[in-house]
């Protein structure tokens, strides 16, 4: 009887992540079917839990598919996350002399010390508009699973 995926597993796998909902409704955010498979610890913080918990139970060898709704997986978008930045902050975080397009992700130093990222929106004279949303919040995903190995 071959393994199953336990809360606390390390698996092999190939993923395939689609976008089932949003703008771009049809595209493929990540796949590894045509590399390298990935691996994953279960509970390790690679994945979130809602996108973890379908994979439980499954026996290595299975292959299958899984839908998750925005809450289950990224979250909805907040609009709380649309923020307006100074240009005075965005020159002490990147430099004076680097240039900007809308879409490009931007990374700043929290005053803990710790590092978040935001992609740029607008970029106006005095400020610059960043949606700090994890990219995939409030959107449906489809996960396709091909699950290799369990340990």
């Amino acid at each position: 009887m071959p393994p199953v995926v336990r809360a606390d597993s390390y698996l092999t796998l190939h993923y395939r992540i689609v976008l089932e909902s949003g703008p771009a409704a049809g595209s493929t955010f990540m796949d590894t079917f045509t590399g390298r498979p990935a691996t994953l610890q279960l509970g390790g913080g690679q994945w979130s839990p809602g996108m973890e918990a379908p994979l439980l139970g499954h026996p290595e060898g299975d292959c299958f598919s899984y839908t998750l709704k925005p809450h289950e997986a990224y979250g909805d978008r907040n609009p709380d996350l649309l923020q307006r930045v100074s240009r005075a902050m965005l020159n002490e975080n990147a430099g004076a002399d680097a240039g900007f397009t809308p879409g490009d992700m931007v990374e700043f130093t929290a005053p803990n010390g710790g590092r978040y990222s935001g992609v740029l929106k607008e970029f106006g004279d005095e400020s610059a508009l960043f949606d700090f949303n994890h990219p995939l919040a409030g959107i449906t995903l489809r996960v396709d699973i091909d699950l290799l190995g369990v340990l």
